[in-house]
């Protein structure tokens, strides 16, 4: 079963960016789909998960403008950004 994340009627960068808030509270492995309506999402999702570490395993338009995405949750992606790194003195 994946998580579902609704970002139709947003716009660039809001899907990308609920899509992340969402993926970095999941396990590796997680599947999450996106549903995006900005025509932007087609670039900007594609290239997020492979900055980030995570795998794209489908997208497709689903007609009446919508796009849908099924992105699973990478092993190497970094932490949320301003997230407390322990001291390299460890």
């Amino acid at each position: 079963m994946s998580v579902l994340v609704d970002a139709r009627g947003l716009l660039c960068p809001l899907p990308v960016l609920r899509l992340r808030k969402v993926l970095l509270g999941q396990a590796v492995g997680a599947r999450v789909r996106l549903l995006a309506t900005d025509a932007m999402a087609a670039v900007d999702v594609p290239h997020f998960c492979e900055g980030a570490g995570h795998r794209l395993l489908d997208q497709r338009d689903t007609g009446c403008g919508v796009i849908e995405f099924t992105v699973e949750r990478g092993p190497s992606a970094p932490p949320a950004a301003g997230a407390a790194s322990p001291p390299e003195d460890i």
